[in-house]
């Protein structure tokens, strides 16, 4: 009888921690999924807003050009108001999915912006420049948050 209840007692305990075990396998495999999830979710965005600045950067340094020279800029700065439009929804991303990048995207997208405030040709491209480092500062940025 003895050896019963021992046999049913070890049968019992084996069960309970083959399903333990499983429990915490299928937990590690959830968790790993959703950091690749979140990973690939902030990599989409960063990349999204890098090229939303990119353009917006090009569109600002057509408009600029064309305004310190005394040109009619009006359909540049339609343009500009566009791309600067674009930047909303990936900068949005980046600082919701990124939190560690978030400031570092917002100073990306001011720099960018700021290309608005040049007064000569050599100013806007000393903003453009700024504006590309700024953005670069936020790809390592994040390769940084992305690591983790």
């Amino acid at each position: 009888m003895l050896a019963v209840i021992i046999a049913v007692m070890g049968t019992l305990a084996g069960s309970f921690l083959a399903g333990a075990l499983q429990h915490y396998a299928q937990r590690a495999q959830r968790t790993a999924a959703e950091l690749s999830a979140r990973r690939t979710a902030g990599l989409d965005a960063v990349a999204d807003l890098s090229v939303a600045l990119a353009d917006h950067r090009r569109a600002m340094l057509v408009r600029e050009e064309i305004r310190l020279a005394g040109g009619d800029w009006s359909t540049a700065r339609t343009e500009s108001h566009l791309t600067r439009s674009a930047v909303t929804a990936p900068l949005l991303r980046v600082r919701l999915l990124l939190p560690e990048a978030a400031v570092t995207a917002q100073l990306a997208v001011q720099a960018a912006y700021d290309m608005r405030t040049a007064d000569s040709t050599t100013t806007l491209q000393e903003a453009r420049e700024r504006a590309i480092r700024a953005a670069d500062d936020l790809i390592a940025a994040a390769g940084t948050a992305l690591a983790v």
